[in-house]
């Protein structure tokens, strides 16, 4: 069976702006990608846990933000690597500046066998729909454009 990760995607409205906070993934890696590079805070779902549970959690072990408002589905979408990706929507305000992300542990370089501790997310940030369409990773590109449908149908 396939894994399946659950997380939220954040945003905010201020100064008439909608901006959704996303999440650079830490450790070597990642640490001169950029665009296509960042994601919604997300982590693993363990055998047994609600999903929304496991989103919540993830957001706050990896940035200790958590939302304000209710969790509002965006459905899921399939990355590269087959895992399913499940995601909500929130309101929120984050300061992204101060995040706090647990440690993972990772081989690097790969294949060597050498293990390394790392912070899942090294940094996190704010952006406009059309700016996080264009960092996110592309699996997860279809949050973005949910989101964007969810709010319009409010007003």
């Amino acid at each position: 069976m396939a894994k399946r990760s659950a997380g939220v995607l954040l945003y905010r409205i201020g100064g008439g702006t909608l901006e959704v906070f996303l999440a650079h993934p830490g450790g070597p890696f990642w640490a001169k990608k950029d665009l296509g590079a960042w994601t919604i805070p997300k982590g693993l779902i363990a055998e047994g846990e609600d999903p929304e549970a496991a989103a919540l959690r993830e957001l706050l072990e990896e940035t200790g933000c958590a939302p304000l408002g209710p969790l509002r589905s965006l459905g899921s979408a399939k990355q590269k690597s087959g895992k399913e990706v499940l995601a909500w929507a929130a309101e929120g305000d984050c300061d992204a500046a101060t995040i706090t992300s647990n440690m993972c542990t990772v081989e690097w370089p790969p294949r060597s066998g050498r293990r390394i501790q790392v912070p899942e997310i090294d940094r996190a940030a704010w952006f406009s729909l059309e700016e996080a369409a264009r960092r996110i990773q592309a699996s997860q590109q279809p949050f973005i454009c949910r989101l964007a449908l969810l709010l319009s149908s409010q007003h």
